[in-house]
């Protein structure tokens, strides 16, 4: 956008003619493919990848599917600890003595946190990513979040995949670009209810972008969808320019390469985060 800006072009392919491959990384591709796919003239070829500091993951090997194959011969050494109440806290923490399944033990469908061996020297290293083998004959994974950015505050067990998926299909169905988002759970009366904030300037009311989004949620979740008839109440949403967003990152000295915008806040941090948002709308 930067270098549109500056040359004053229409597409990026206006200056990069032969584009035709993206290498995505480190991320969730789908939240970003509208407002990327708004820069091009001509369809694009993605490929994800997954690495970390401790080595390379896994990366995409067919076009047909965003999942990827796990490297199995780069001197990293797997485990997978099913992400259930048995051997995480509430706070995503890993409970004493988990039970661990080798490669050869997983089931597909099933969320399981990454322990990480590498000949470098790091022992059994949890790694705070979650995946989901799709195919297991390929060893192949998708990521579904963190073990720390699950939201289940009364049983709704909600990923940050559910999440990607959910604003996915709004953004489909509403013609929207929605360019970041975080939400956290907060007390409703005696129940409690999703807080969201989303990234995105649109004539849409905010409750109807908010009708939507559960409605999404309802679809990719059964969880959510039964606490939505139980204990969950209906989903907040505030609507706030996507530049507030980028200016807490930079507050919170997060602004580079590395950084992620956190899909899940907890208590004190959702507090200051609301806190910020105020105050920046109150300066505009």
């Amino acid at each position: 956008e930067r270098i549109m800006e500056f040359y004053g072009l229409d597409s990026i392919h206006d200056l990069w003619p032969n584009l035709s491959v993206y290498v995505s990384g480190g991320i969730a591709f789908e939240p970003y493919r509208k407002s990327l796919e708004a820069l091009f003239k001509q369809p694009l070829i993605y490929q994800d990848s997954y690495l970390a500091s401790e080595g390379f993951i896994a990366y995409q090997t067919r076009p047909d599917t965003s999942a990827m194959r796990l490297i199995l011969n780069s001197g990293l050494f797997y485990e997978f600890v099913p992400f259930n109440e048995e051997n995480f806290n509430p706070d995503g923490t890993l409970r004493a003595n988990p039970r661990a399944y080798a490669i050869g033990e997983v089931e597909e469908g099933v969320d399981y946190a990454l322990l990480l061996s590498t000949c470098a020297g790091a022992w059994r290293y949890l790694i705070g990513d979650t995946i989901r083998f799709t195919d297991k004959a390929r060893s192949e994974i998708i990521i579904t979040g963190r073990t720390k950015h699950f939201l289940s505050i009364c049983g709704e067990h909600l990923s940050v995949d559910n999440m990607n998926q959910a604003i996915h299909q709004t953004e489909e169905q509403l013609d929207l670009n929605v360019r970041e988002f975080t939400v956290a759970g907060v007390r409703s009366g005696t129940h409690f209810a999703h807080r969201w904030y989303i990234g995105c300037t649109t004539g849409l009311s905010e409750e109807q972008v908010a009708r939507t989004l559960d409605q999404q949620l309802c679809i990719v979740n059964d969880d959510y969808r039964a606490e939505r008839d139980a204990m969950l109440q209906e989903l907040e949403l505030r609507m706030v320019p996507t530049h507030i967003f980028y200016e807490w990152q930079r507050q919170q000295g997060k602004m580079n390469g590395q950084s992620k915008f956190p899909r899940v806040m907890q208590k004190e941090q959702f507090a200051a985060w609301e806190a910020f948002v105020a105050q920046q709308l109150q300066a505009q």
